[in-house]
This record gives structure tokens, sequence and C-alpha cells, in this order.
């Protein structure tokens, strides 16, 4: 741990809410950090917001709101799969907040791209989108019992919505894309751009997709490096 005391500001990716955080929370709050992970609108505990009206600017409004109605500055901002939609759009509305820019295993669209793009030949038409069906692969058993009734259907609105990109992001001084490899994922080879590149940091952890729940002690430690 570090004896700067940090403010980090987490996304969440799609289907799950804050509550998949809440381990690497509660060790950033033992370091005397400053950490928050809200849940997304029409998600878990607020999935009675779900609607027709819920789309990507709505997520992205989420994460602005939780910065200015807290007065967070100096934020290390941190998208995980679908959060880092999310989290590309939010350093165009704010950049004057991020100091540090952290994709955990995720999505960082170009200009025009939606959540859809990733998927081309999945059905985003219904209202609500149903969790991918099938085990997580989470490195214990009981995390799989644990998170999947957690699952809650997801806006489509929030997938198909095509966001607008400046690389406002790409400004940010300092940027890292955390992969996970103990699962045949997409994002080794998206981070390949970024290994090398100016400002750019990538870390591997040897695990699933959901880094935080899965090795939440590494990822905290990770996360304090990339601020």
């Amino acid at each position: 741990m570090t004896d700067r005391k940090l403010t980090f500001l987490i996304v969440h990716g799609a289907w799950t809410g804050g509550w998949s955080w809440e381990r690497v929370l509660n060790r950033l709050h033992a370091g005397g950090h400053r950490a928050y992970a809200p849940t997304l609108t029409g998600l878990c505990e607020r999935k009675h917001l779900a609607g027709p009206s819920v789309n990507l600017d709505t997520h992205i409004d989420d994460i602005v709101n939780e910065a200015v109605y807290k007065d967070l500055t100096d934020i290390v901002l941190v998208g995980h799969s679908y959060g880092g939609i999310v989290a590309t759009g939010v350093v165009e509305r704010i950049p004057e907040r991020i100091r540090s820019i952290v994709y955990v295993e995720a999505f960082i669209p170009e200009d025009g791209m939606s959540f859809t793009d990733y998927d081309p030949e999945g059905d985003y038409s219904a209202p609500m989108i149903a969790a991918p069906e099938g085990p997580v692969g989470y490195l214990r058993e009981e995390d799989e019992v644990w998170t999947a009734p957690k699952a809650t259907p997801q806006p489509s609105g929030t997938l198909r919505q095509k966001l607008k990109v400046t690389g406002a992001y790409e400004r940010v001084p300092k940027k890292t894309f955390i992969v996970a490899t103990g699962w045949d994922g997409p994002f080794g080879q998206m981070s390949a751009k970024y290994r090398g590149a100016p400002g750019w940091t990538v870390r591997e952890l040897a695990c699933g997709h959901d880094i935080p729940i899965d090795m939440p002690d590494e990822l905290s430690g990770l996360l304090i490096e990339a601020a």
C-alpha cells in the first residue's frame, strides 16, 4: 500500500452491480483511500429503474454525477468489461477530474461504436437483455454460487447506443490495461496494441474475467500502482 490517499471511481460491467467490487472497495478503504463503485441505473439494487429510456448516456451520467456531487477530483477512473465503454464516455465529459484511467478486462470503443459491435451476431432487439448463460469460471466454486443469482437483465439501450469518442482517454497522462490470463477471452488480443505504447502500462493476472471477485488483493495493488 501507499501513504498517498487516492480517490478511485469504479464502473462495473454489464448485468452486475457495485456489489461485485465490494472486496476491492474494502481493501482500498482499509488503506485509507476513497473508493466508490456505484451501481448503474437499471441494474441490481437499481433494477426498479430499468426502462426503455435508460441508455449509455444514462450510465455515463451515473458516474459523472457521482464525481460532481461527491466533489471527486484527481480521480483514478476504473472500468471493467462493459464499464470500459462507460468510462471512456466519462472522460469525454469530465477530463479535468481524471488523473489516471484503468481498463480492467474492458472494451475501449472507437468513435461511433457500441457494445453490440463487439458481439455482431448477438440479438439486442429486446427491451431488456438477459445475462449470458453458463458458468463464468471463477477460481472458487463458492463464488460461482454466490454471483449467479445476482445477475440482472440490462436495458438494451445501454448496449446499443453508439458513443462519441474524441480520444479524451488517450490524453489522460497515465493509462493501464489489466488482462486476465486464466480464460480464453478477447482482452489479451485487445491489449496488444497498448503494450509499449506511450503512457500505457499492461498488467496480467492469472484468473478469470471477473478479476475483482477472483483476485481482489492483487487487483487492489495494481489499482494503487496505476494511480
